[in-house]
């Protein structure tokens, strides 16, 4: 959705072949190839004729990866608040916001994803979890067309990825795992480019966003912090309100005040209608979020449920200081305890899903203090969908 000249004249052999060639047909959406390390003279073209700016490493074809001119493109006193709202629901044909079927990428011989069948509805908050290197970011970059699949079909917003691109850019707001900002812009000068490249966002809106994410528009992205530049990334995300967001690791890089704020801008978005998809490995934050989780083990899809249970099933240490010593064996039978250890007043354990069973055999006794770890998800994983016991529920995906 470019289109790039270069202000310094090509060597005079390059310019003689490139006479003698024929001119290549143009095509909708083609973009000019850009070269940051020359000037440039880049001239946004009208957000129909291709697709709107994606940013991240790995991204495909799509997208401008740098904004080396937007102080060019965008002036700070341009008008931004004219121009389509990016969150019409162009292309919606029923309430499925998301739907895959027997989705599989494979790398040579590695599997990315493999049969992943999965629906979310719109509106819906579902969180993708998974370990590291699971296949969450493989399946992401199928959905928005930066891969392409091996076999198997997605639908997203009603439009296919591949021959709806455009469209679908248009009324996605998406976060990559890897945020890629080249050049030397101030942040206010590279939102306001994806803003115009997106048709017109109202400057309000970015500046709102900003706020609430404690994000300084006037330093440069490149001196930011990570937590900073992941900041951006989500106003750029967030700011043209659109139809689905699709967010991959998006709390990586922010302290525990900014994950709060965040999680609090997906409760918003949810209550307006929008749709969020957001990877993560951190099961306590997509619980706070999330309606349905989705777990991909070893690129499958192992389950799909409703947030409260799989709280049911999540695996914790639990350790409880009595006010005198009490006797091991009053534990180490109780549903879901295990690894008890006792040490005078001191009680360790581990649990494997409802906590009541242990808490009232603990009020038999006078308690001091109780300390309980955040649910671990790799744990959860091991002790119950690593070993099967979740296989089962894959094919409800869409329940």
């Amino acid at each position: 959705m470019f289109a790039a000249e270069e202000s310094r004249p090509r060597h005079r052999r390059q310019r003689s072949n490139a006479a003698r060639r024929p001119p290549k047909p143009s095509r909708p959406g083609a973009q000019g190839k850009v070269n940051f390390n020359r000037t440039l003279i880049v001239e946004p073209l009208p957000i129909s004729a291709g697709v709107p700016p994606m940013i991240g490493r790995n991204a495909g074809t799509v997208g401008f990866r740098g904004p080396a001119t937007a102080s060019a493109v965008c002036r700070p006193d341009a008008d931004l608040d004219a121009g389509p709202v990016a969150g019409d629901d162009v292309g919606m044909t029923s309430d499925i916001a998301l739907l895959t079927e027997d989705l599989t990428k494979f790398y040579g011989q590695r599997r990315g994803v493999e049969g992943l069948s999965l629906e979310v509805r719109a509106g819906e908050v579902v969180g993708f979890l998974g370990p590291n290197g699971a296949g969450k970011t493989t399946t992401i970059r199928l959905l928005l067309d930066f891969l392409r699949p091996t076999r198997g079909r997605a639908t997203v917003l009603g439009l296919d990825p591949r021959r709806d691109k455009a469209a679908l850019h248009h009324q996605v707001g998406y976060l990559p795992g890897e945020l890629v900002f080249p050049g030397r812009d101030k942040a206010e000068d590279l939102l306001r480019f994806f803003a115009a490249a997106r048709g017109g966002v109202a400057w309000s809106q970015v500046t709102g966003l900003a706020e609430r994410l404690d994000l300084d528009l006037s330093r440069s992205v490149r001196a930011m912090s990570k937590g900073n530049k992941q900041k951006v990334g989500l106003v750029q995300a967030f700011m043209h309100q659109p139809a689905m967001l699709v967010l991959d690791e998006p709390t990586s890089g922010l302290d525990p005040l900014m994950q709060q704020e965040f999680l609090a801008m997906v409760r918003d978005a949810s209550a307006a209608g929008q749709t969020v998809f957001m990877s993560s490995h951190v099961l306590a934050e997509v619980q706070q979020a999330a309606d349905r989780v989705a777990i991909v083990r070893d690129g499958q899809l192992a389950a799909v449920e409703r947030v409260e249970s799989l709280g049911k099933r999540a695996v914790r240490a639990v350790e409880i200081h009595f006010d005198d010593p009490v006797d091991p064996t009053e534990f180490s039978g109780l549903p879901g305890v295990s690894d008890v250890v006792v040490s005078g007043p001191v009680l360790k354990c581990t649990i494997d899903g409802r906590i009541d069973p242990l808490i009232k055999a603990a009020a038999r006794h006078e308690v001091v203090d109780m300390l309980s770890a955040e649910p671990d998800l790799e744990e959860t994983f091991l002790s119950f969908y690593y070993h099967g016991e979740g296989a089962g529920d894959a094919s409800r995906a869409g329940a």
